[in-house]
């Protein structure tokens, strides 16, 4: 494996997740959390608003040659997903009257988010 390349996209990918980030709390989110790791899997990203809980999955792409990031999520990365959020809840504790799981894509320094996406 090329160590540099894979150097390369962590940085790209922690970029975007920043941009993310930015963007959720300009809207008023607070971030509760950055790349939770357990058993099942990794979440990008989890913010709240009141007692709404956003689990969001970041992509990032330097263009547009392999589509929009967001089509990178798909239904067994979205199982993923839930099952990694459901593990976040149970060990935080958490109850939120709402939970949501967001995509976000950056291409450069765009951000784009779709909200309650699946």
């Amino acid at each position: 494996m090329d160590d540099g390349r894979d150097l390369r996209n962590k940085a790209l990918g922690a970029y975007g997740e920043q941009l993310v980030a930015r963007w959720y709390e300009r809207r008023g989110y607070r971030v509760l959390d950055r790349n939770w790791r357990c058993r099942e899997g990794e979440l990008d990203l989890i913010v709240a608003l009141a007692n709404i809980v956003v689990f969001c999955e970041v992509k990032t792409r330097r263009n547009l040659d392999y589509g929009l990031p967001a089509e990178a999520v798909g239904w067994k990365k979205q199982r993923t997903i839930r099952a990694v959020a459901s593990a976040w809840l149970r060990e935080t504790r958490s109850r939120p009257s709402v939970v949501r799981f967001d995509v976000a894509s950056v291409v450069r320094r765009d951000v784009s988010v779709i909200e309650g996406a699946f």
